[in-house]
């Protein structure tokens, strides 16, 4: 596996592993031996580089990341998050800086670290300056307690303020072939402006890019995807056009939709690097194969255009999640 560089010097794997899906979010979920074993398994493979936050669970998937990793501290990066009132509801924003001291505190304890890695804001605030944000995660880096600052959905206005005040090391925004948002609307070209790292979740389209939902899927009670306009069987009728093309290039390349869909992520920008997510083995080694593809510039021209040819049908989040994501 390859090394990237999110920001001025932050080295991760070019594929990381985002651990939400392992306890949090889905109706298949794991124990937490059986998540332990798996993150120890995704390190075997070269991957350095693992995303978590207080909010999944809440708290006990920073546990099992922590008690997975202990053993290889030295070796690997560990992100993590703040920025809910957990107490209120999935929704509820708190960046008030005693708030975000509070998380850091207690996301050390619980990840059994010194330091955190790289330390996001998981959804601005509308209500607490972004400057005081970046002021106390600046503090927070001098303490020794973070060693990076990231933001996780914000406005290009408020990268360029938090910047101002504490250098962001990563930018981490859904970003994946049916949802091209950061293209549009500023953010990776800001990024390339100010040296920015940037971290597609759901590099994989929660599953979808990976051709194993189709519109007669069942979406569990308890998987938040049943909640999601992507997902209804009518948008997943639709949508499955954008998996044809993806099989369509894979079968030339001799891989899988998924290695072609991280694939053409990792051929968009250097500092580039997707968190997909997995329960299984064999999707994590699937997953990883991905860096492994080269997509010619042809290739990536046919995906743009064909992709783009494409109309995806559904909002990737219900109205009062887009709200706090903003869009």
């Amino acid at each position: 596996m390859q090394d990237r560089t999110l920001g001025q010097g932050l080295n991760v794997s070019a594929i990381g592993f985002g651990c939400m899906g392992l306890n949090f979010g889905y109706a298949t979920t794991m124990t937490r031996p059986e998540g332990v074993a798996l993150i120890r398994q995704a390190v075997e493979r070269g991957v350095t580089f693992f995303d978590t936050a207080e909010v999944y669970g809440p708290y006990t998937n920073e546990e099992m990341v922590g008690e997975a990793l202990g053993a290889v501290r030295d070796q690997v990066v560990i992100a993590t998050k703040f920025g809910f009132d957990i107490g209120k509801g999935m929704g509820a924003l708190d960046s008030r800086p005693a708030q975000i001291r509070g998380v850091a505190d207690a996301a050390l304890s619980r990840l059994g670290v010194e330091q955190i890695d790289l330390f996001y804001q998981h959804r601005v605030d509308p209500a607490v300056p972004i400057e005081d944000v970046a002021g106390t995660v600046r503090d927070l880096i001098a303490s020794g307690k973070v060693k990076h600052f990231g933001l996780s959905e914000p406005g290009i206005e408020t990268v360029r303020r938090a910047h101002a005040v504490q250098p962001v090391t990563a930018i981490q925004s859904e970003y994946s072939l049916w949802t091209r948002g950061p293209e549009s609307n500023g953010t990776l070209a800001l990024c390339a402006e100010l040296g920015i790292g940037f971290v597609p979740y759901s590099p994989l389209g929660r599953g979808f890019l990976t051709g194993a939902i189709t519109a007669d899927t069942k979406i569990a009670a308890g998987d938040f995807r049943a909640s999601l306009p992507r997902f209804t069987p009518e948008a997943i009728a639709t949508n499955e056009a954008l998996v044809d093309l993806l099989k369509r290039i894979a079968t030339s390349k001799g891989a899988t939709p998924a290695q072609i869909a991280i694939a053409w992520l990792l051929a968009q920008r250097p500092w580039i690097v997707p968190i997909p997510g997995t329960t299984k083995l064999h999707r994590l080694e699937e997953n990883l194969g991905g860096a492994a593809i080269v997509l010619t510039g042809e290739d990536l021209a046919t995906i743009d255009t064909a992709s783009r040819g494409i109309a995806i049908a559904g909002e990737r989040y219900p109205d009062h999640l887009l709200a706090v994501t903003g869009g």
